[in-house]
């Protein structure tokens, strides 16, 4: 972002932390470099592979040194995009920890803050132009990465290490999630720097209390969306669920009376044909979530994250006003 674009607190911003936002730019770029170029070599290998005449699934005489090779690189691939899953799942935090402490916190422990309020730049509009200008560059950043992570797990479709889109690091690193956890994150770092005025605590609050929404988020995710369910009369074969299932439960159906799975399956067990009957087990039932709910999940996650990122900032911008009315 040029300099010369913006005008009053929101160019100060940029320029007080010009050396943070190049490095942080030129992080992503690499990333994004190395992802796709991660990418051309596995292309590259799969193209190599194909001409030599050998098969994964029929591996002939001569061909164990050009498999091996191949199905290497694929899963060099797979593992990359994965540890690229959790920067992206990690960088939220980051972003509130950089907001709670170096942006924020440190002005106000440092009493710097002063010197911008006595240039006719009222406090809420100093906050607020912090706010602006690391949001629309979190939003862009996390936008962009998100794309690229994409655009990556939809390569591995193609590969023998596909990844599926309910894994955590999978989950969270692609779609708007990554966005609204970011701003959150955004969100909660300004709260805690306010609250606290110490730049070390309130990054450590930032992170602790980030986590925490992660964790309650992540343990309520399958419930967000209603899942699909498909019953299976007892006895008979179940039926085959579509690729890309996240399987939520199972158990066995009496009648419309759902019982735990393994209630007449247990050690020991005396007579498995008599629980079931005891029990008036009819069939069994299967809870999954298949790969077309991934954006309803996306789309109610992040307005969750929108909505409590939203409270945090106005909690900041009040706490700030109760302080310095």
């Amino acid at each position: 972002m040029s300099t010369l674009a913006l005008r009053g607190p929101a160019r100060v911003v940029v320029r007080q932390h010009r050396l943070v936002l190049w490095t942080t730019a030129a992080l992503a770029l690499a990333g994004i470099a190395l992802v796709t170029g991660a990418w051309w070599w596995t292309s590259a290998t799969a193209d190599t592979f194909a001409g030599t005449g050998c098969s994964v699934q029929h591996t002939v005489h001569g061909c164990g040194i050009d498999v091996r090779h191949f199905l290497s690189v694929e899963l060099y691939f797979s593992r990359l995009l994965r540890y690229a899953g959790v920067v992206m799942t990690v960088l939220p935090a980051l972003v509130g920890m950089f907001v709670a402490g170096p942006m924020i916190g440190r002005e106000l422990e440092d009493g710097t803050y002063r010197l911008s309020w006595s240039q006719s730049v009222s406090p809420a509009r100093w906050l607020a132009a912090k706010l602006a200008v690391c949001a629309v560059l979190t939003v862009v950043g996390v936008s962009v990465l998100s794309a690229v992570f994409a655009w990556a797990w939809s390569r591995t479709h193609s590969t023998h290490y596909p990844a599926q889109w309910f894994e955590r690091e999978v989950y969270g690193a692609m779609g708007p999630v990554p966005v609204g956890c970011a701003l959150l994150g955004l969100g909660l770092g300004a709260l805690a720097a306010l609250l606290v005025r110490r730049t070390l605590l309130a990054m450590s609050i930032t992170a602790l209390a980030y986590g925490a929404v992660v964790v309650a988020l992540t343990s309520v995710r399958d419930s967000l969306w209603p899942v699909a369910t498909v019953a299976t009369p007892l006895n008979a074969t179940p039926a085959d669920l579509p690729g890309g299932t996240q399987y939520v439960g199972r158990g066995m159906m009496a009648g419309e009376q759902r019982l735990p799975d393994g209630t007449c399956y247990r050690d020991p067990v005396p007579d498995v044909d008599r629980c079931l009957a005891d029990h008036h087990v009819t069939g069994t039932y299967t809870d999954y979530h298949p790969a077309s709910h991934f954006w309803p999940l996306q789309l109610v996650e992040t307005g969750i994250l929108l909505v409590l990122a939203a409270a945090a900032v106005a909690v900041a911008f009040r706490v700030l006003r109760r302080r310095h009315a």
